[in-house]
C-alpha cells in the first residue's frame, strides 16, 4: 500500500504491545491493530482541539481497514505514524503505519480510516471548521 506522496505526516504515537493484546496464535490479535490505530486517531485528535464529543460537533470514523504485514509479539513497543491527505469539505482520509521501535524501518501494519466533520445532534456532516483545516494541513507536529 504505501503513503502517497500527497499526504501528510501529522503525528507519531507510541505505546506498548501488552501481554493481553495476544491471541491464542501467541502474535497480536488482529483485532487490537484496529485499537492501535483508533488510540494514534485519538490522540491525534486530541492534538488538534478536536476531542471526542458525544452529542456535540467532531471527528467520526465512516470506514476503517487495516493491512497485517507482519506478525507483532509481546513484549515490545510499536510507533503508528499519522498521515493526513485526501480533504473534502467536510472529511478528510488518515492513513497509519505501525512500525516496532526497535525495527523502525520495517511497516508492520497499515491502515485508514475516513474522518467526516458531523454534527451528532442532527446527524449530518459539517464542513471542517477553518482551523481544525489549517492544523491538518500544518508540517509535522
Amino acid at each position: 500500500m504505501g503513503i502517497p506522496e500527497n499526504y501528510q505526516l501529522l503525528s507519531r504515537t507510541r505505546m506498548a504491545i501488552r501481554w493481553g493484546d495476544m491471541d491464542a496464535m501467541a502474535h497480536v490479535n488482529n483485532t487490537v491493530y484496529f485499537r492501535y490505530l483508533e488510540q494514534a486517531r485519538i490522540e491525534l485528535f486530541e492534538a488538534l482541539g478536536c476531542p471526542a464529543t458525544p452529542g456535540g460537533v467532531g471527528p467520526v470514523i465512516v470506514n476503517a481497514h487495516c493491512t497485517f504485514l507482519r506478525q507483532l509479539r509481546y513484549p515490545g513497543d510499536i510507533e503508528v505514524t499519522s498521515w493526513i491527505g485526501e480533504m473534502g469539505r467536510s472529511s478528510f482520509q488518515s492513513l497509519h503505519q505501525i512500525f516496532r521501535v526497535d525495527e523502525p524501518d520495517v511497516v508492520y501494519a497499515e491502515g485508514g480510516a475516513k474522518v467526516v466533520w458531523v454534527d451528532q445532534r442532527i446527524e449530518r456532516s459539517q464542513p471542517l471548521p477553518d482551523e481544525i483545516r489549517e492544523k491538518l494541513l500544518s508540517p509535522q507536529r
